[in-house]
């Protein structure tokens, strides 16, 4: 799996050459595919606030609730609403650049919003400490 350091959240994330199609996902994977969806139905509706507060300690620490908010609504606001989206692949790592060996699992999107046909987002999950799947990284491109 190749490695690139983490940057803030919204901007960057930990990306993986590695894939697993999405029929061989894993039952493992399924808790955090399930928490990614929740997260991503609260950033669809501009719920800033809410997701940071649903996100990963590591994700709170590198941007205040505020700065993400404002973020998100700089980045997502011009795609407009999401039309589909598609699970393009997920892949499970214990070792990411930059964070402390864990588990995590990448999941990569292929979404179509309003103002923007061909979209892709990536969320990284991380498995905390208590025992909950959580956001600690968003890409959309």
């Amino acid at each position: 799996m190749q490695r690139r350091s983490a940057q803030p959240p919204l901007f960057a994330s930990p990306a993986s050459n590695a894939t697993a199609p999405a029929a061989d996902i894993n039952r493992d994977m399924r808790p955090a595919l399930e928490a990614a969806g929740l997260w991503l139905g609260l950033v669809d509706v501009n719920r800033g606030q809410q997701s940071w507060e649903q996100a990963a300690p590591v994700f709170q620490r590198a941007v205040s609730a505020d700065d993400w908010a404002r973020s998100l609504q700089g980045a997502r606001s011009p795609l407009g609403k999401v039309k589909s989206r598609k699970m393009h692949d997920a892949v499970f790592t214990r070792s990411l650049a930059g964070q402390p060996d864990g588990e995590y699992v990448v999941i990569q999107y292929d979404t179509v919003f309003e103002n923007k046909a061909e979209a892709h987002e990536m969320v990284t999950m991380v498995y905390g400490i208590d025992a909950r799947w959580r956001v600690a990284g968003y890409l959309v491109r």
